[in-house]
């Protein structure tokens, strides 16, 4: 049995103290030009003085027109690093590993936010966004890899990129939205060479010894649950990253009917493999993966220590904590002490937030989530 104080060494021969990561969340914390506030600062520390292993800061975008909501942690240009450079040396001086999630919103970015139409893959009517070049689409990928140099001179240990969630790099793996005729959108391949043209970048331009992750996710915004895992087994198989952070919602929860997702997926599969699939949950689909030596962590519900040791248990790596690393900045010390800790139930106080390092700017967002915030 895998246990959460074990030692976790990645392929670039990194070491990470226990199974637990903060996970990347939206904060609107930060100063509208990306740089890093005293809010955020405090935030990410007080978790990884809680225990965590893994300090992931937010979403950090890598080109200004990339900007998904306000207060967000900037990471495209070197006016950032200063700030950044003084948050990685605190979340170290607690043994915790610091790593940024590399994000781009795409057709995601508010207008009223960034100034300009959004950028997609392709034009999309329903968010006024415009369609990349294909000048500008190599330009994105460049601006992710100078991101992940940037993020090394600012002392992080690696970058985590965001495929996930309907953000850019997950627009142009959808088939849905990714209308392209070029070499990034049609077939799978097509649609995921962005993806892996970044991996190779930032390998080749950081090093073997930075740690590199990608996030993605299965469902919602086109995305197919067998595609998703077609993308996995190919990065696995480039043997360039360290980790794949799988964002499923809920890991306890079943897949959506896949003839739901395609209609035209019963022409290709025969409806027992269809029905073996759905008697899998979303974690089973990925634990079931050959991984190699890359490492799989996982998020979506994992709210109490039971949570976290059954996740484990089925062949997880280490978990990715949200919600729980909000109301109980020490979540990690409270579940290696008693297995069975459970947090808070919600609502929790105000009162109660701004003593887990939860800023006022953090507490109004939260209120967007119904029922969080007494």
């Amino acid at each position: 049995m895998k246990k959460l104080e074990n030692k976790i060494i990645f392929p670039c021969g990194i070491s990470m103290k226990n199974a637990f990561m903060l996970a990347p969340l939206t904060n609107t914390q930060s100063h509208e030009n990306g740089c890093l506030s005293d809010d955020e600062f405090n935030w990410l520390t007080l978790r990884s003085k809680g225990g965590f292993g893994m300090t992931m800061s937010c979403a950090s975008h890598v080109q200004s027109i990339g900007k998904g909501f306000p207060g967000q942690l900037g990471i495209y240009d070197d006016m950032h690093i200063d700030g950044l450079k003084s948050l990685t040396d605190q979340i170290k001086s607690f043994d915790s590993l610091a790593v940024a999630q590399l994000h781009h919103a795409g057709m995601r970015s508010p207008e009223e936010i960034i100034g300009e139409r959004p950028v997609c893959p392709s034009s999309d009517d329903e968010t006024n966004s415009r369609e990349l070049s294909l000048d500008e689409v190599k330009r994105l990928r460049d601006d992710f890899i100078f991101a992940a140099i940037r993020a090394k001179k600012s002392g992080y240990d690696g970058v985590e990129i965001h495929g996930a969630h309907g953000y850019i790099l997950c627009q142009f793996l959808s088939s849905t939205i990714n209308k392209r005729e070029d070499e990034y959108g049609g077939s799978l391949d097509n649609r995921s060479r962005i993806i892996l043209e970044i991996i190779n970048g930032i390998r080749q331009e950081c090093g073997k010894k930075f740690l590199l992750g990608v996030r993605l996710s299965p469902e919602r915004f086109g995305m197919k649950l067998d595609e998703i895992k077609s993308i996995c087994k190919k990065i696995i198989s480039m043997q360039k990253i360290d980790f794949i952070d799988m964002s499923l919602w809920d890991c306890f929860k079943y897949p959506d009917n896949f003839s739901k997702e395609d209609p035209n997926l019963e022409k290709i599969m025969n409806p027992e493999k269809i029905e073996k699939n759905l008697k899998k949950t979303l974690l089973e689909h990925f634990t079931d993966l050959d991984f190699k030596n890359v490492l799989l962590t996982v998020a979506g519900n994992i709210r109490t220590g039971k949570d976290v040791h059954k996740i484990i248990g089925a062949g997880v790596d280490f978990a990715a904590i949200g919600r729980a690393a909000i109301v109980h900045h020490d979540f990690p010390k409270k579940v290696l002490n008693n297995p069975a800790f459970e947090p808070l139930n919600l609502p929790v106080s105000k009162a109660h937030l701004k003593n887990e390092g939860v800023s006022d700017k953090f507490i109004e967002y939260l209120r967007f989530f119904k029922g969080f915030v007494e």
